[in-house]
This record gives C-alpha cells, sequence and structure tokens, in this order.
C-alpha cells in the first residue's frame, strides 16, 4: 500500500508512484496529479482545500492512501468546527486534541472519550413514534396505509404508537458515527478501534442510520446534557466520514473536510453571534442582482437592521480566489453585492496568510471593499475577539441609495 503524505495547499511534490495509482488520484480529484515530466515514473502531487485521510483504489486494485495535513494545528482546526457547529454550547475541553498529530486519529479519540463518558449512566431512552403492522390495536389506526394494503379487512391492522425505548436519535446518531470510525480504512489508532468496539457492543439494540438515509434530528433539553458533546463530536465524524464515492473505476473512501467549508462556516456563525445585539444577520441569503431579479447572488452574511435594511455584507474566502482570466474574482463579486445591496462598504475576510489586508475604492461608485485577514493560529479567546473586533467594523455600515432600492432581492 503507497502511503502519501502531503499539506494543505503546500508545494507540489514529485513521488515515485505506480501509473494506476497515479491515474487514480486524477480521476479522484482530490489532488493534483500529473506524470512528473523530468524523471519517469514518478508523479507530481499537491493537495488542494481539503484534510484529513482517504484511500483511492483503481479497478486493478492498485491502492494509495493519502493524508493531507492542514495548516492549522489540529486543535485549532478542531475548535472551527466544534464553535461552528455550536457556538453557546462549546467548550475547550470538548476539542482537546492532546498529542495527536493528525485529524482523524484525535477526532477519533476524542469522540470515543466523550461517548464513553455519555453512556457511564446507562443508555438514555425517551419515546420514538413506531409505525407497524400488528395483530393487536395499540395506539392509532394509520387508516390510509390499512385500506391501501388490506382493501377492508379488519386484520392485520396498521397502527402508529409510541414506544419508550433507548432506540432514539440521539443514542442512533452515537451509533452511526461509531461504525463509521470503524468502516474507516486507515487513520484511527489501534487502541481507539478496540475501545470503539465496546461502545458499538454497549450500542448494539441501537439502529444505525444507513448510508443515504437523512440523520435524526434531536433537540438539547435537561435529559441529555450529557450526551452533548459527544453528539457535536458525533456531527463531526459524520461530516468528515462522508467521503465514499466511486468516479468511474476508481473507489474512493477516507475521512475528509474541505478548508474552505470550515473557514465560511466558522467565520459567518461567529460574525452572527458577535453581531447580535445590533440587528439580525442573514446567513447565504438570495438577493437579486438586477431590476427583473433574473440574477440571482448569494453573499455569505448580510447584516440587517430590525427592518429589514442591509447594513453590511460580508464574504468568507478561505483562500483568494484566482480563475484564470479573472484574477480578482472576489472584488468584483463583492462588488455586486454592495451595488445589489445599496452599501458603500464590502468585507471579504480571509484567512491570515492566504490574502493581505487591503481597502480598495471602486473608481466612480463611491464603494469601498475592505479585506481583512484572520489569524486562525490563536488561542480560541484571541481569535474570537480578533471576530468581535472585525463585527465593529461591519456595523457602521449604512446604505447610500434612496429607501426606495430597499435591497431585499
Amino acid at each position: 500500500m503507497t502511503v502519501i503524505t502531503l499539506t494543505e495547499h503546500g508545494a507540489a511534490v514529485s513521488l515515485p508512484l505506480d501509473d494506476a495509482v497515479g491515474r487514480a488520484l486524477v480521476a479522484s480529484r482530490l489532488a493534483e496529479a500529473a506524470p512528473d515530466p523530468y524523471v519517469p515514473g514518478r508523479w507530481r502531487l499537491r493537495a488542494k482545500g481539503k484534510v484529513g485521510v482517504v484511500r483511492v483504489t483503481a479497478s486493478g486494485g492498485a491502492a494509495a492512501t493519502m493524508r493531507i495535513v492542514p495548516k492549522v494545528p489540529i486543535h485549532r482546526l478542531l475548535f472551527l468546527l466544534g464553535y461552528a457547529l455550536d457556538p453557546k454550547g462549546w467548550r475547550e475541553e470538548d476539542v482537546t486534541a492532546d498529542a495527536e498529530p493528525d485529524l482523524l486519529p484525535a477526532l477519533a479519540r476524542l469522540f470515543e472519550r466523550q461517548a464513553d463518558k455519555a453512556l457511564r449512566q446507562g443508555l438514555l431512552q425517551g419515546y420514538r413514534s413506531v409505525e407497524e403492522t400488528s395483530l393487536l390495536l395499540r395506539g392509532r389506526i394509520r387508516e390510509a396505509d390499512q385500506i391501501r394494503r388490506h382493501h377492508g379487512r379488519s386484520f392485520p391492522i396498521e397502527i402508529i404508537h409510541d414506544e419508550y425505548t433507548p432506540d432514539i436519535a440521539e443514542n442512533r446518531l452515537l451509533r452511526t458515527a461509531c461504525d463509521r470510525l470503524l468502516r474507516l480504512p486507515s487513520g484511527v489508532p489501534r487502541d481507539v478501534r478496540i475501545r470503539l468496539l465496546r461502545l458499538r457492543v454497549r450500542l448494539a439494540d441501537i439502529t444505525p442510520v444507513g448510508r443515504g438515509h437523512a440523520l435524526p434530528e434531536w433537540r438539547p433539553s435537561r435529559l441529555n446534557v450529557r450526551y452533548r458533546p459527544a453528539l457535536r463530536l458525533a456531527s463531526l465524524v459524520l461530516a468528515g466520514a462522508s467521503v465514499e464515492h466511486r468516479p468511474g473505476d476508481v473507489t474512493v473512501s477516507g475521512f475528509l473536510f474541505d478548508m474552505a467549508k470550515v473557514f465560511e462556516d466558522f467565520v459567518t456563525i461567529s460574525l452572527r453571534e458577535a453581531l447580535a445585539p445590533s440587528g439580525r444577520c442573514v446567513l447565504q441569503g438570495s438577493v437579486h442582482l438586477d431590476e427583473d431579479r433574473a440574477i440571482r447572488i448569494i453573499p455569505d452574511l448580510v447584516h440587517r437592521a430590525a427592518d429589514g435594511t442591509p447594513l453590511a455584507v460580508a464574504d468568507a474566502k478561505y483562500k483568494a480566489e484566482k480563475p484564470e482570466g479573472f484574477p480578482d474574482a472576489d472584488l468584483y463579486q463583492m462588488l455586486a453585492y454592495c451595488t445589489a445591496l445599496g452599501l458603500r462598504n464590502g468585507h471579504l475576510i480571509y484567512a491570515k496568510g492566504n490574502a493581505p489586508h487591503a481597502v480598495h475604492r471602486v473608481r466612480h461608485a463611491g464603494v469601498l471593499i475592505h479585506q481583512h485577514a484572520l489569524e486562525l493560529d490563536q488561542a480560541p479567546a484571541g481569535l474570537l475577539a480578533e471576530v468581535r473586533s472585525l463585527a465593529g467594523l461591519l456595523v457602521p455600515d449604512q446604505p447610500f441609495v434612496s429607501s426606495s432600492s430597499s435591497g431585499t432581492g
């Protein structure tokens, strides 16, 4: 098995690879891969924006395991993931990564530890609606199903009833996350895998969520307080472990996060929290650029006053977009947002190191486009303080068009 280690958005490296493995990596689109033009038998590889571990297998059996290491330390990445998932419930001890150098081992160890802690008092139980065919009347008759399936016969009966059971959403999520970690081809340490197997035994009677099915929803309550850290981690596990597909003759399975999505989620959620006292934030809301409402644009965040008037617009960009022929695409996009919303100022927020601080005044438009850079590699308290400072720069923005153009799209 070929093992490849790359750094997220790092420089290309030249490695000896079987051609079938190289072609499989090309087909997977998880990294930039091409034969080295100078050295036969070697391939030049460069990681893009995803981090984690993945196994890529060609139809002939040739396979490679690729580890993509994030630029930020693992405990910082876990903070970004956890805070975006639940800013009010986030606690620093929930994402302590100890000495694990890689994302998957760290997250697997944290999940097992929190799940074990959640289950020490026994499995949580609750009421769940159950639909079944029965010879005894219990609960309510599902009349439509009774007529469709039994054509007027009295028995059997299609019923629905509430059952007090441990097979509820909270336990199903823990069981499913446990199963996904155990199915991963590599990356989970042996001692953690053993403890995960013990955890699965404790959840043996719980129904896992099948591939392609929607995850069950759970709501915070006083009864599931002890489960919450484990459930947040289960959500992260299930989000990262969703990588499993077959592009052509190539099978891809593993555990990956898209850093652009991680950064966008953290920035928009943390800004929404910081701006909450001064209005409401709309995330990923539609706005129309033209008066005929034919051109739809979707800013990451629009901050609005109580009456709906747009006060600020921001877009989170982990890395500056520079498509061929449009080297300043981010600026053009933000100008469109400001024009549609009637704002003098627009804010682009990058991860520090991927774009500099700058302010651009657009000619003949009276629009200022601000580029900000967040330093991700700092303690959570410092990063959140930086976000609050950034929120203070967004709040003074006011619409520069007449009230007849509301910009609500």
